[in-house]
């Protein structure tokens, strides 16, 4: 007498295939048919029995977590947009401020300070403590402190209130940057340099298109008029509240709910020591990076100004051609990266901006114009690939890597513009452009960032 027995749900692991024999033909979707010696978990009674292993198919589970979700990510490429758009309103509207309350160089880089010192300050922080304990609804409260500091800028009457209405803007920042980051990696499905380029170039071309805003809107009509620039804080409240949702809804949120303990954060692939020297030198390229781009947001209306006669408006239309060309390099540097790594980016992308910079104060007006978009391009496609460097170096702490690297280049820009005031101020602004040429160079310093990616 034979009898079958089958055995379903016993997996098949995938491992090397071993030698073939003869009428053996053993695939992932085979069935296993084995003999059982008399004796072995049957009755001697009998002479043969057969076993049949069938293996569990693993079906992949269909939701759209598994992949990068798009609407996610051009949700918060929107929010970005309009944050720094609204945001891009400080500086562009220095020279009526300055005009309006007789205000120096040195004021001006003060405003610049409060605006980015409070950013720079509070996003490591929000981004320590949210890795600890996600906040999915913070995004929108973040968004109605930049309403806030935008309708206190808009009925400022004084300069201090200036200062307070540009930190308010600021505060807003500290909270949105580390949490929208988190959640873009989250939706990205493993294309963490795309969804990163994705959420940067919202914020990118929000830089570019606020300056041409101003130039149209702000500019012939007033300060009052940048209240009209709430309605988009608006906007991106209604937006990010449907972010919110999403985000709590996440798996990786679902399985927290309940939890008082904190997140277990992964060990980095690097020694400590390492990882520190590696932070170290990242904080320093940020430095070159941002100073030297704090240096042209901030000063270069005024250089076109001063240097070649124009007026504020044309100078305004070639600060957003510089800005714009920010957007598409910032856009280029995260699926670059995802393809080639993030070192050779951040190679090319610092390095390879200062044969333009060395050659910008020297240059007529068509050439600056076509040099400061190469620098642009050039040097903005850096962000997106440091940022997935970081937080490749320290995975799950998602928030404090972000927090770290927009905060610190808030702040660098913040000092950088504050310390370059001060220079044009004593040496002319012409000398701040000659002495910022040469920043660039300490990119040389990648050299020394580890290898942490897979050989491509």
């Amino acid at each position: 007498m034979r009898r079958t027995i089958l055995l379903h749900s016993v997996p098949v692991v995938a491992a090397k295939a071993p030698k073939r024999r003869k009428g053996y033909n053993l695939s992932e979707n085979s069935t296993l048919s084995m003999p059982i010696a008399p004796g072995v978990g049957a009755r001697d009674s009998e002479p043969s029995e057969r076993v049949i292993v069938t293996p569990r198919v693993s079906v992949p589970a269909a939701n759209s977590e598994a992949g990068t979700t798009f609407a996610i990510l051009i949700s918060l490429s929107l929010c970005h947009f309009l944050n720094d758009m609204n945001q891009s309103l400080v500086p562009a509207i220095y020279p009526i401020l300055k005009a309006s309350y007789q205000l120096d160089f040195g004021q001006i880089g003060l405003i610049t300070l409060a605006f980015q010192m409070t950013a720079s300050l509070l996003q490591p922080v929000v981004g320590m403590v949210t890795d600890k304990r996600p906040t999915p609804f913070s995004l929108p409260i973040a968004m109605g402190c930049s309403l806030v500091g935008l309708l206190m800028l808009s009925a400022a009457t004084s300069y201090h209130m200036i200062l307070i209405a540009a930190a308010m803007v600021g505060l807003g920042s500290s909270v949105f940057h580390p949490e929208s980051s988190r959640v873009a990696r989250m939706a990205s499905g493993g294309r963490y340099g795309f969804a990163q380029s994705l959420f940067q170039l919202g914020g990118s071309a929000g830089s570019a298109i606020g300056p041409l805003l101003a130039a149209f809107i702000v500019v012939p009509r007033g300060q009052g008029s940048i209240a009209w620039f709430s309605a988009a804080a608006l906007l991106a409240i209604l937006v990010l509240t449907n972010v919110s949702v999403w985000y709590s809804r996440h798996p990786a949120m679902a399985s927290r709910r309940g939890r008082r303990t904190p997140a277990v954060i992964p060990a980095s692939p690097l020694p400590r020591g390492k990882v520190i020297g590696a932070i170290a030198v990242i904080l320093v390229l940020l430095f070159s990076k941002n100073v030297y781009t704090s240096s042209l947001s901030s000063y270069y209306t005024f250089y076109l100004i001063q240097k070649f006669h124009l007026s504020v408006p044309h100078a305004q239309y070639m600060l957003f051609t510089f800005l714009g060309a920010v957007a598409a390099g910032t856009f280029a540097g995260g699926p670059i990266g995802d393809r080639v790594g993030r070192k050779p980016v951040i190679w090319f992308s610092i390095l390879g901006a200062f044969p333009f910079a060395l050659m910008l104060p020297y240059a007529g007006l068509l050439w600056t114009g076509i040099l400061s978009v190469l620098i642009g391009l050039i040097l903005a496609s850096a962000f997106s690939a440091i940022i997935v460097y970081a937080q490749e170096l320290l995975p799950g702490r998602i928030g404090l890597v972000a927090g770290m690297m927009f905060g610190f280049s808030f702040g660098l820009g913040g000092l950088g513009a504050a310390a370059l005031g001060r220079i044009a101020d004593v040496t002319g602004i012409e000398t701040v452009y000659r002495v910022c040429s040469f920043l660039p160079l300490i990119g040389l310093l990648t050299a020394l960032l580890p290898n942490i990616e897979r050989r491509r």
